[in-house]
């Protein structure tokens, strides 16, 4: 009875303190609350108010500096004088005196430029006094905002832009008389502009209180900023400057009240603290946690790759059903998250966690590896075919998300514990299963085979054989004639890679991708390019075609190391045509895009090959400007199959005809070929019945017996 009584009295005691653990806590919260609440919100919007302040100052700045500009340019634009000196055999001499000798030392602008009325000559342009190339220093946005401000009118066009040196402010305007009269030809344009410079941003913080004023390319982290932007609306820049936030200054100032207020509120909750079995609970909570977290993903809550290989490790004992590991990996899932987000993205994440789980009742654990790939662990008798069904049915419907209908699918690698491996040794050989499967195509699912460990020993070798064969020259170009349709005679030469080795030719369709794969591709096409150039220059008046690989051409150093190339053989970039497929213009059209444009400006054309097999819109051949386009050999092929492969031929010279784009067939092998391409309005031919891919001293003789002939 009596420790009845005492564990009674135990558990009051404990309640009471418990009681009053709770009354000194809620007091404690309750005047921490409301002292923080009315320090941060004072604090908070003293800044912003300040802030605020700022923000505005320093769009008037931007704004009176624009004004400054845009006035001194009317001033000088609208002017009878400027006018007619400029229509005037001494513009150029006119406008020194008036303009580009001024910007040496004048405060209103740095420099003046002033373009002739076709809106691409460079009547003068000076900057601080001297002579400059203004298509070099501002760059193809200089002659769109020419263009813009070619009409006669009483305010300019102001933007800001981007120079070599940094940001500039720049106003073009037309240089027309005061009284406008009824008709005008086209117009001289006057741009003066003015530099962001040190000095430009001390006078616009003075003018408008903004201390620390400086121009950044990014916004700085705790800065307030203004953004700078250009014609088309991007930023270019961003005017920074530190908030005075004179919250926080007060806030320093009653920082030692607020200090002794916080030490009697932490006096309280020492009280608090003090209790040992809370503190050793919230303890043991924080090591469940811990241990959870250490083998578990924190999106999905399944086994992370730690759990996972914990678990198998506890598996591998002596077991009739061995147990056998497949990686799931969901095709499309990048789609995904450029479509919908990230936020899409981890939604679909849990949903196909969730699912994987209960995809058969034989599956004894689930586990996310990172980004889309997960892992199941299955133990029982179900055969491995029946498994991958079970697994690939999940993702036949698509998943629903908010509202949006989701599709993905799944590619699947296999691997049974067979024998004594270790769990590492499982995980790896299921993976080589996922990447063959990836690599067989979508929804596929592959098991392990050590047919694949000999097949990436080969490749690797292959690698090996393949650097070397690249670095040794042991890669040798071949080329094939390319016949004019009306005269038959040979107007230039296609390169091909050959690779041959002591057991044997290696097909470019191997080496080429393995390139590709590995990163050789650059050095394979660097060495194509030297030494076609080198044959080709023997034969003078023929074009060169050599094939680029859309990696290639999407390395931003790629263009830079065909002009080096032209530039140490000395060899006519107009005899240059370089091939390339549309999967560049899918990949990284961007990249593709300056590229082209980079090697047009010195002369190499570009065709467009195995045009008729893929995707190439007409949108493409006319924004890419490719110089001419070269059918698939399919097409050509189909002329001796199908009944209205003549039709589509000649529909596809005629696209091409219609943009002017001049057409080259390949894969001609007889003469009924080569008259229906001849009669449908293809200029060049190409096939094994007009010259089989021969090498350069065969091609040397080919050409001699023509010309003696």
């Amino acid at each position: 009875m009596s420790s009845n009584l005492a564990g009674r009295y135990v558990r009051t005691q404990t309640s009471s303190i418990i009681a009053t653990t709770v009354f000194f806590l809620v007091v404690a919260l309750v005047l921490t609350g409301l002292m923080a609440h009315v320090v941060v919100t004072m604090t908070r919007s003293a800044n912003e108010i300040d802030d605020a302040r700022a923000s505005r100052a320093a769009r008037a700045a931007v704004a009176a500096f624009v004004a400054r500009l845009s006035g001194t340019t009317t001033d000088n634009a609208i002017w009878d004088d400027a006018y007619s000196a400029v229509s005037s055999p001494g513009a150029a001499d006119w406008a020194y005196e008036n303009w580009g000798k001024t910007s040496e030392d004048y405060a209103l602008y740095d420099g003046a430029v002033v373009t002739g009325p076709d809106g691409s000559s460079i009547v003068s342009a000076y900057v601080k006094g001297k002579s400059f190339q203004p298509g070099t220093f501002f760059g193809e946005a200089f002659f769109q905002q020419i263009n813009a401000a070619a009409a006669p009118a009483k305010v300019p066009v102001v933007n800001f832009i981007k120079t070599e040196s940094g940001i500039a402010l720049i106003a073009s305007q037309a240089i027309q008389p005061f009284e406008a009269a009824a008709e005008f030809p086209k117009f001289s344009v006057l741009s003066f502009y003015k530099a962001f410079t040190s000095e430009v941003l001390d006078t616009l913080s003075n003018e408008h209180e903004l201390e620390g004023l400086s121009l950044e390319t990014t916004p700085k982290p705790g800065f307030l900023n203004t953004p700078i932007t250009d014609m088309k609306g991007a930023v270019i820049g961003y005017l920074v400057w530190p908030s005075k936030a004179p919250g926080s200054a007060v806030f320093q100032q009653v920082y030692p009240y607020l200090a002794a207020s916080t030490v009697i509120l932490s006096l309280f909750l020492i009280g608090v603290l003090l209790v040992g079995a809370s503190e050793a609970r919230r303890l043991r909570q924080l090591a469940q946690t811990a241990r959870f977290e250490a083998s578990h993903d924190s999106l999905s809550g399944l086994l992370n790759r730690q759990g996972l290989l914990r678990l198998l490790e506890d598996l591998d004992s002596p077991d009739p059903s061995s147990p056998r590991l497949y990686l799931v990996d969901l095709d499309g899932f990048k789609a995904v998250n450029d479509a919908w987000g990230h936020a899409v993205g981890d939604d679909l994440i849990r949903i196909v966690s969730n699912v994987l789980m209960t995809s058969h009742p034989e599956v004894l654990a689930a586990a996310r590896l990172g980004g889309d790939e997960f892992a199941l662990v299955h133990v029982g008798s179900t055969a491995r075919e029946e498994m991958e069904e079970a697994i690939l049915a999940l993702f036949a419907e698509p998943f629903k998300i908010d509202g949006r209908t989701i599709e993905v699918g799944a590619s699947i690698g296999a691997a049974a514990h067979d024998g004594d491996i270790s769990p590492l040794e499982l995980l790896r050989r299921a993976d080589m299963a996922l990447y063959r499967a990836k690599a067989n195509g979508k929804g596929q699912a592959v098991e392990y085979d050590p047919e694949l460990d000999r097949e990436r020993i080969r490749v690797a070798e292959l690698e090996g054989l393949l650097k070397n064969a690249i670095g040794s020259g042991a890669i040798e170009a071949v080329f094939q004639p390319l016949v004019s349709a009306s005269t038959g005679a040979v107007t230039g030469l296609e390169a091909l890679a050959r690779w041959k080795t002591a057991t044997g030719n290696v097909s470019p369709e191997i080496f080429i991708p393995l390139a590709e794969r590995c990163g050789l591709i650059d050095a394979l096409g660097v060495h194509m390019l030297r030494t076609s150039i080198g044959h080709a220059k023997s034969w003078p008046g023929l074009t060169l075609s050599v094939n680029v690989s859309p990696i290639q051409l999407c390395n931003p150093e790629f263009a830079a190391q065909v002009i080096a190339i032209l530039q140490e053989l000395d060899f006519d970039p107009n005899r240059l045509t370089l091939e390339i497929t549309e999967g560049v213009l899918m990949t990284n059209p961007d990249q593709a895009r300056r590229s082209i444009d980079q090697l047009k400006r010195v002369g190499i054309k570009f065709a467009l090959d195995d045009f008729g097999c893929g995707y190439a819109s007409i949108g493409a051949l006319r924004q890419f400007g490719f110089d001419r386009m070269k059918i698939d050999r399919s097409l050509v092929s189909a002329l001796d199959v199908t009944a209205n492969g003549a039709d589509i031929l000649r529909a596809t010279i005629s696209l091409a005809t219609a943009l002017q784009i001049p057409v080259t067939a390949e894969g001609i092998e007889n003469t009924r070929q080569a008259a229906i391409l001849r009669d449908a309005g293809c200029d060049q031919l190409q096939g094994y019945m007009l010259g089989k891919p021969m090498s350069a001293y065969d091609i040397s003789s080919r050409l001699e017996e023509e010309s003696a002939a």
